[in-house]
């Protein structure tokens, strides 16, 4: 086949290879609309994050459920992922509490599975438009123990925050010998590199009490309020 004929039929696909991706975009455009709609009555809420391969009967589990019931209590709406293990935790403690247990699930190959403990559950395809959910509706998030996919929300989060692209919250990682390592590694390496500065640091609390937890998001907003920022 000559060169002229392969770029042929590379254009000849041009045009539906556009066509699906033009279609697309309103996919994505109405994961935003939709879950915007459901969503705007949850606030203040708390998104929390963490593994979802943590067994019900593992002590993680349990603090979770333990965090996410006080906050529910204390009329914070509980955002998870809506899927299994730390996320479930979260789901269920909210929902036996008094404020909405929120679950945004995602279509995955494997792993992600809906838990049975929310009030409001939304899927979505796209794990971009899932992350501004999280964002959009959160007034502080607590992060438990977890794997690739709760480190990469957590960075986010001190991205987002830390460039002004969100307003400041408290960002809450729960279980200090859990997060030893990492905390260690941004003083020891990325501070003294130069790559973030000292007081990014103050972005983070370590707690590893529930009660702590929510004590320490509502002496936040004490001074700070819950409605968000003029930028």
């Amino acid at each position: 086949m000559s060169l002229q004929e392969k770029l042929g039929g590379i254009v000849s696909l041009e045009k539906p290879w556009s066509t699906r991706e033009s279609w697309r975009v309103f996919g994505i455009m109405s994961e935003f609309v939709e879950g915007t709609e459901r969503l705007e009555h949850i606030q203040p809420a708390v998104s929390i994050f963490g593994s979802a391969r943590t067994d019900s009967s593992h002590p993680y589990y349990k603090l979770t459920e333990a965090i996410a019931r006080q906050l529910s209590d204390a009329g914070f709406s509980v955002i998870s992922g809506g899927g299994p293990g730390i996320m479930e935790a979260a789901n269920k403690g909210a929902y036996f509490g008094k404020s909405p247990s929120v679950g945004l699930n995602i279509q995955l190959p494997h792993e992600q599975h809906r838990n049975i403990y929310q009030d409001i559950s939304q899927t979505f395809r796209h794990f971009f438009a899932r992350k501004y959910m999280f964002v959009k509706f959160a007034t502080a998030y607590v992060v438990m123990p977890g794997g690739f996919g709760t480190l990469d929300e957590l960075m986010e989060a001190l991205t987002l925050v830390q460039t002004g692209k969100t307003r400041k919250m408290p960002i809450i990682l729960v279980c200090s010998e859990f997060w030893s390592g990492l905390i260690d590694w941004f003083q020891k390496t990325l501070i003294q590199e130069g790559y973030i500065f000292p007081e990014d640091m103050h972005l983070i609390q370590i707690i590893d009490e529930p009660k702590q937890v929510v004590e320490a998001i509502f002496q936040y907003y004490e001074t700070s309020g819950f409605e968000p920022s003029p930028a």
